[in-house]
């Protein structure tokens, strides 16, 4: 007979590490329970990270420690933490049954190989060398996600569900990490592989619709997308959203904020015929009219204005909650949910009402919430992708 899956999440805003993962610890109610299989643990960006990593290694010895920052801090069923700047929340998994592995590594010159390495190292850490996961858990650097992905998906295929995001900070200055359990990186990624003893699902969705208008792209380099339709890419972008974003000026201008609400999209498939926008998010409009974006494209690609409401992206994490539960069609025993920073930071003021829709749809059971600066995930039906101003749920299923 098997034994239980059990998930516990657990809050805290002390700034201190060791208080801040012996709250952790206390709130998993380690004592009782013993040390759990997997743990993620997400942190405000602000917190010290290398501090926390090591606090963690000597509570959660010989535990699969997945880490990474988030920005202004992270929420959970118990609460919301984005205001303190020191926020720290864990999701801790029991499964007797079940394996688990994590492992981390600096991207390098190849991320790539970097990637596969990695996950060929948790792998052999889970004890299932060779095998297929369930579901991987991911957290990465921005800027190559793309080639991540391609990493491992050299390892185990392109149909393993790969959930997550990138890592993010408060202002673009790249202060971010990541760790697993041996090492703390700036610079490089954790990749965790699961094989839990109960089944999982995962929704990916955005909040955005197309406007109608669209275009080709006809010349880019790497994320900056230099000619829409042979024109300056932020020549016609400003045309598609109604000049809502200022034009280029003599230095880089960050278009962060105001983009959030008009990203682009491209169309990757149809779910149940419904055409799935996979979104990049402009960040910074170039002195040449050229735009940076925090997603790669192609020329060729068919390009799509997008435009979103706050009003959607604030009940978007509650019907993707919904989704990820629903298709489980079993009693859930907690989830991890991921949540784009630009969305975050667009309805700040309303994410109270986004954590009690999350709460609503997942009836109660732990979870926790990261804000990325990427998110990865795979529509119904698809392969894992990178997308930026995404939303995912990751459920896990109690019995």
């Amino acid at each position: 007979m098997k034994k239980a899956l059990t998930i516990a999440s657990a809050l805290t805003d002390a700034a201190d590490p060791e208080s801040a993962i012996d709250k952790i610890a206390a709130g998993l109610d380690l004592p009782r329970r013993g040390a759990p299989c997997f743990l993620a643990l997400h942190f405000a960006a602000g917190s010290d990270a290398a501090g926390l990593h090591a606090a963690a290694r000597l509570r959660f010895a010989d535990v699969a420690l997945h880490g990474g920052s988030s920005c202004l801090g992270v929420m959970s069923d118990q609460g919301l933490l984005i205001d303190s700047g020191s926020g720290v929340g864990a999701l801790a998994i029991w499964d007797a049954d079940g394996n688990f592995g994590t492992a981390s590594t600096e991207l390098g010159a190849d991320a790539r190989a970097a990637a596969a390495a990695a996950t060929e190292a948790a792998l052999a850490a889970s004890g299932r060398p060779g095998e297929v996961p369930e579901l991987i858990w991911l957290t990465v650097a921005p800027g190559r996600e793309e080639q991540v992905l391609a990493g491992i998906a050299d390892i185990v295929g392109h149909g393993t569900p790969v959930l997550g995001g990138s890592a993010a900070d408060n202002d673009m200055s790249g202060a971010w990490a990541q760790f697993g359990p041996l090492k703390v990186h700036a610079d490089g990624l954790a990749v965790s592989v699961l094989f839990p003893s109960r089944p999982a699902t995962a929704a990916y969705q955005s909040g955005y619709a197309p406007t109608g208008a669209s275009g080709i792209v006809t010349r880019v380099e790497g994320r900056r997308l230099f000619e829409i339709d042979g024109s300056p890419a932020a020549e016609v972008y400003r045309s598609w959203t109604g000049e809502a974003l200022p034009p280029p000026g003599a230095v880089p201008l960050s278009i962060l904020g105001p983009a959030t609400l008009w990203p682009l999209g491209r169309i990757t498939r149809n779910v149940l015929g419904v055409p799935f926008h996979l979104l990049a998010h402009p960040a910074v409009m170039q002195p040449d009219g050229s735009i940076d974006l925090f997603a790669d494209l192609a020329e060729g690609d068919r390009i799509w204005q997008m435009t979103g409401a706050a009003e959607s992206l604030v009940a978007r994490a509650g019907r993707v909650a919904a989704q990820a539960r629903e298709e489980l069609r079993a009693p859930i025993a907690g989830a991890l949910l991921v949540y784009c920073a630009g969305c975050m930071l667009a309805v700040r003021e309303r994410m109270a009402e986004v954590r009690a829709g999350v709460n609503a749809e997942l009836g109660g059971a732990p979870w926790l919430g990261v804000f990325t600066f990427g998110e990865q995930g795979a529509a119904l039906g698809g392969l894992p992708e990178h997308g930026n101003l995404m939303i995912s749920c990751t459920s896990f299923a109690a019995a």
